[in-house]
């Protein structure tokens, strides 16, 4: 069992607050890497997911984007951290958590997208004209401020 599922155990579905990781893949050309989740039912989002104890943001992100799409990422830059009452999500299976997510920002990774089965529909890079409609609204706000970084 991991850290979140110790907790779980404890305290049943009642509010946490979690700290995650996603990470904005930018490929040569300016695309970003998205993943369509299974949950929530096929939206978009960037790759990533929650802290485990003793990791480093950097490492949350760079395991987690191994985890759902093969690749080994690189050096990562933070383009923001995300939290307030935006961030209260409630998973399928009632859990509730306030989560703080940190957003990097990365162009070096290597090997090829791969769907994880468990988590994915499908990887992609999209062109930033292209976005998929379905983007997870708090991925959408990490979206919008990567593109106002100058980044872009």
């Amino acid at each position: 069992m991991g850290y979140v599922e110790d907790i779980r155990a404890l305290v049943g579905h009642r509010p946490l607050i979690l700290v995650g990781a996603v990470a904005v893949l930018v490929d040569g050309e300016g695309q970003v890497l998205l993943q369509q989740r299974k949950h929530p039912e096929g939206r978009w989002a960037f790759p990533g997911g929650l802290m485990e104890l003793g990791e480093s943001g950097e490492d949350t992100a760079r395991r987690e984007v191994f985890e759902e799409t093969s690749l080994e990422v690189g050096d990562l830059r933070l383009l923001n951290a995300y939290s307030g009452p935006e961030q209260f999500l409630v998973a399928p299976n009632g859990d509730e958590y306030y989560v703080v997510t940190l957003a990097y920002v990365g162009t070096e990774f290597q090997g090829t997208a791969k769907v994880n089965d468990s988590e994915s529909m499908a990887v992609q890079f999209f062109a930033l004209a292209d976005i998929p409609a379905g983007l997870v609204k708090t991925h959408r706000k990490i979206l919008d401020d990567y593109l106002a970084s100058g980044e872009a």
